[in-house]
């Protein structure tokens, strides 16, 4: 990568390079732990090439850092936060989930990042994590669907000719005749579901072998809100006769040994929570029935709460790091006095 370049670093390229960092170092303890027990070696071969991708991005980060002599974020580290010894607390299968919706989310965070990048260096480089995010995310949907384990969104029936909406029951929900579910609407139900259902598995393992009373309470509180919504977006989706996608407990050992650390395990939860925010925001936005949205903001508010409580704990526990901010001139000034 050329680093040549006397431009300076914007807000929004500094705080976009530093959440890819933290995040990545955590990817990497995560899948170090993956490849030491996946057993399947098209899943270890994927494992492998998402702690390449997240490894390298590392160090790309750490040379524009320098440059800029910016300082490089602690994030997370082998030593301290993974015991790559400990027996299997996931099963194969979950770890091919567990990649998908990484890349997934991966590639739609590259996306935005590109689109705020004014820098030549830093728009090259994510350029390159887009483009490598959507080659990653084939490489594991064709496993997926090789291995029978690829969950097909519902299908819809074919139209005879287009159509415009009639009247404004299209909007409502509460009263009268609900009419079914728009496709939009379904994408996100399902959507949702899908992701709380494996964020539901990943939380009642990180809540098995958790060492803080505080953190355990914590994710046990965070499984039974996955499950609930997930409940919730079932309820809908069946009205219509539509599946929900399968519940992913089973893929969840009865490991009770030190796997990750309480740190690494309330970073990705509070990670889950504000993917959580991102999607149901969006998901409200897209859903013109009322009832529908009125449901997505009573779901926002309690994931909300949640998140505050995990940040509380962070912060207790000396475990957040402080991210990219502004100057405090107020600070400054006590301090010149």
């Amino acid at each position: 990568m050329n680093l040549e370049n006397n431009q300076s670093l914007t807000s929004a390229e500094i705080t976009q390079l530093w959440v890819i960092y933290m995040q990545d170092s955590a990817v990497t303890c995560q899948l170090q732990y993956f490849s030491a027990i996946t057993n399947d070696e098209d899943i270890t071969q994927l494992v492998q090439h998402g702690l390449n991708l997240a490894q390298s991005h590392i160090t790309k980060i750490t040379e524009i850092f320098n440059q800029e002599q910016y300082p490089i974020p602690y994030g997370f580290n082998t030593d301290e936060d993974v015991n790559i010894s400990a027996p299997r607390l996931y099963s194969d299968s979950f770890s091919l989930y567990y990649l998908q919706q990484g890349a997934i989310i991966s590639m739609q965070a590259h996306s935005v990042s590109l689109g705020l990048a004014g820098r030549e260096d830093v728009y090259h480089f994510f350029s390159e994590c887009l483009m490598e995010q959507i080659t990653f995310l084939k490489m594991i949907n064709d496993v997926l669907q090789s291995k029978g384990l690829y969950t097909t969104y519902p299908t819809l029936p074919k139209p005879e000719k287009y159509d415009f909406v009639k009247n404004q029951s299209f909007l409502t929900g509460y009263f009268g005749e609900r009419r079914p579910l728009a496709g939009t609407e379904i994408n996100n139900l399902f959507g949702n579901y899908f992701r709380n259902a494996l964020g539901s598995a990943a939380l009642i393992g990180f809540s098995q072998v958790a060492k803080n009373t505080d953190v355990r309470k914590y994710l046990v509180r965070g499984k039974e809100i996955a499950q609930k919504h997930c409940e919730i977006f079932g309820s809908m989706l069946h009205e219509d006769d539509i599946p929900a996608p399968a519940k992913m407990e089973d893929l969840v050992t009865d490991s009770t040994t030190y796997t990750f650390s309480d740190k690494l395990m309330m970073f990705y939860s509070t990670e889950l929570i504000a993917l959580g925010v991102g999607f149901y925001g969006t998901s409200m936005a897209m859903s013109p029935r009322r009832d529908i949205g009125v449901t997505y903001n009573r779901l926002l508010n309690e994931i909300l709460k949640y998140a505050e409580d995990g940040a509380n704990i962070l912060i207790k526990h000396g475990w957040m790091e402080e991210p990219p901010r502004a100057l405090d001139r107020d600070e400054l000034a006590k301090k010149k006095g």
